[in-house]
């Protein structure tokens, strides 16, 4: 860890909290309606309640607010898993691009409404312009939304008090997208536009290369087959290439939502390690702040919402700190490298070892600092976007990813989920001090009663089963072992990620697991839609509970949930509760990885 790695890290955590705290500020006016904003808005907000017919002023109970979630994603996925399958007939598709399979574009349908985007095929060779913007850039769009307004509500759960109703989801869902997401979304790609991300409708482009190349090629008969010679050794012949194609398409509008409603679904297949995606390392440094900006501020809003700003900056510097630790651990690992590899760099006139680090898989116009801090940055939220290949990661260096996802994505995490899946952990963790006491556990003014805690358990425990089971069945099966390309612990820990990541609605891969099969497809798309609304179900309940509840005073037995011993106590039941889920399948993967490549040294 050099002193620029520092730096590097040390602003953008910087930056990050500066901007939070306006955006907070713009948050809560447009959520509790104060803001001047909505008057602008207003005229349209009527007319589009108007044509959905919903009543702006009747308010919900948590089981209404549940159903309409549930009813209106499980709407986006029908209506996105149509439009993958008759893509062939529509406009906007230059290239002619075919259907997806069924299998596959069920799994996509899946994995954007559920705001994972895990994608397990090349987008630039499978989906048209026309399914681009109206089918998956919308559902990053409404599933970010999803994910903010149900943590508004569990935020009116704490703030109300004997009330029945936790808001609307209709106008809820309108003025996130409305007033947040949109004005957000074009702003950021204004700036990306600006770094060279395209954005335009053309053609796919045939150019000429700097220079030829040539491949060895498979030597065909008249009829298309491959010809061997009488060893049955295939023949090949010498082909050169003068000449690349280059995808085109309306990458800036997609790829600013993709960050800032932390879905992560890409428009090439290079995802945010693609020049036309992510062009420059400051176009890097603004995807990486747009991925954290939104879950940051909501911390923020809590505080503001229960009015006690000091509980929303205890939740955030839990978030911060464990963010901190684990980008330093990150770009430590990675700049460390592989000591076998390291060996080969002796400058023997000095006698001393000279390595540059793990630069595999990593791109050079970002380096090993800006890559290991979007890797954190990406699993620390549920992103899933990537800008180098985290199937090179050095073993400790994919472990902290990994990790991340595996604690639920709560340190920042994804827009909305990341906060209430934090807030579901505070509660844990105020039970846990209630027990060491003997007292009835608080928070914010809320006793944390039985019911509450049997929802806690659900939240806390679902995506562990999911991801433990998806993977026991993935390594048993031969299907699941098909996939496998790296044999031994680094194969194991392909498929522990890929399940972490669908589990928890990341959507990033180690990539070196082969999951466009019916197999992966269809077990992926259900550890992804019950990862989400599994949890979602639940958390609403928390809120509704929590809503009905009287207010009570701080008395001399409350214990403070705002100051460092909470942020400890905090961070180390998250720690805690992921530690005694997931060590055992860690050590079999990284953990086993590390020592065989220690050992090798």
């Amino acid at each position: 860890m050099n002193s620029n790695n520092v730096l590097q890290a040390g602003l953008f955590i910087v930056v990050l909290l500066a901007a939070a705290v306006p955006l907070a500020r713009y948050l809560g006016g447009v959520m509790d309606g104060s803001s001047r904003v909505l008057r602008i808005g207003a005229p349209l907000e009527r007319l589009l309640y108007r044509m959905a017919g919903v009543d702006p002023s009747s308010e919900m109970s948590w089981k209404q607010y549940a159903v309409a979630t549930i009813a209106f994603n499980v709407l986006g996925a029908v209506f996105l898993y149509v439009l993958l399958r008759v893509q062939g007939w529509l406009p906007g598709n230059p290239q002619q691009l075919g259907a997806m399979t069924v299998d596959g574009a069920f799994n996509t349908a899946v994995s954007f409404v559920t705001n994972t985007n895990w994608q397990d095929y090349t987008p630039e060779q499978t989906v048209g312009y026309l399914t681009q913007m109206l089918g998956l850039t919308v559902q990053n769009f409404l599933s970010a939304a999803t994910g903010i307004v149900v943590a508004i509500a569990l935020l009116r759960g704490f703030a109300r008090h004997t009330a029945q109703t936790i808001g609307n989801f209709w106008v809820d869902l309108t003025r996130v997208a409305l007033y947040v997401l949109l004005p957000m979304s074009i702003i950021l790609a204004t700036l990306l536009m600006s770094q060279g991300v395209i954005q335009n409708f053309k053609a796919y482009e045939n150019v000429s290369t700097l220079q030829t190349t040539s491949y060895a090629a498979p030597k065909l008969d008249a009829q298309g087959n491959p010809l061997k010679d009488a060893k049955g050794n295939a023949l090949t012949v010498d082909t050169p290439v003068s000449t690349q194609t280059l995808a085109m398409g309306p990458v800036a509008s997609q790829e600013a939502i993709k960050m800032l409603g932390t879905n992560g679904g890409g428009f090439f297949n290079g995802n945010s390690a693609h020049p036309f995606e992510n062009p420059t390392p400051f176009s890097n440094f603004l995807q990486m702040f747009a991925i954290l900006i939104i879950p940051a501020a909501l911390a923020l809003v809590f505080g503001r919402v229960i009015a006690d700003r000091r509980q929303g900056i205890a939740v955030l510097a839990a978030m911060t700190i464990a963010f901190g630790v684990c980008v330093f651990a990150e770009i430590g690992a990675e700049q460390g490298g592989n000591p076998a590899f390291a060996a080969l760099h002796v400058d023997q006139s000095a006698n001393a070892m000279q390595s540059g680090g793990n630069t595999e898989g990593k791109e050079t116009r970002f380096g090993i600092a800006q890559s290991g801090i979007f890797t954190i940055a990406t699993t620390a939220a549920s992103c899933g976007a990537v800008a180098n290949m985290h199937d090179s990661l050095t073993p400790l260096g994919g472990l902290y990813p990994l990790l991340l996802m595996q604690l639920g994505e709560v340190i920042f995490g994804g827009v909305g989920s990341g906060l209430y899946g934090m807030l579901v952990f505070a509660l844990l963790a105020v039970f846990v001090a209630g027990l060491m006491i003997g007292r009835t556990p608080e928070y914010v003014g809320k006793k944390i009663e039985a019911y509450e805690m049997k929802m806690v358990s659900i939240v806390v425990l679902l995506t562990p089963l999911l991801v433990l089971v998806g993977t026991s069945i993935a390594v048993l099966s031969d299907a699941g072992k098909a996939g496998i390309a790296n044999p031994g612990a680094h194969g194991f820990s392909e498929i522990l990620y890929a399940f972490s990541s669908a589990a928890n609605n990341n959507g990033s891969a180690f990539a070196g697991l082969t999951v466009g099969t019916p197999f992966y497809n269809w077990l992926t798309a259900i550890a992804m839609w019950f990862g989400r609304f599994g949890t979602i179900v639940p958390v609403l309940a928390i809120a509704g509970s929590l809503a009905a509840k009287k207010r009570i005073g701080v008395t001399g037995g409350t214990l403070p949930t705002h100051g460092p011993l909470f942020v400890v106590l905090l961070l180390g039941t998250v720690l805690l509760v992921g530690a005694l889920t997931y060590v055992p399948a860690l050590a079999l993967g990284p953990g086993v990885e590390h020592l065989t490549m220690m050992g090798a040294h």
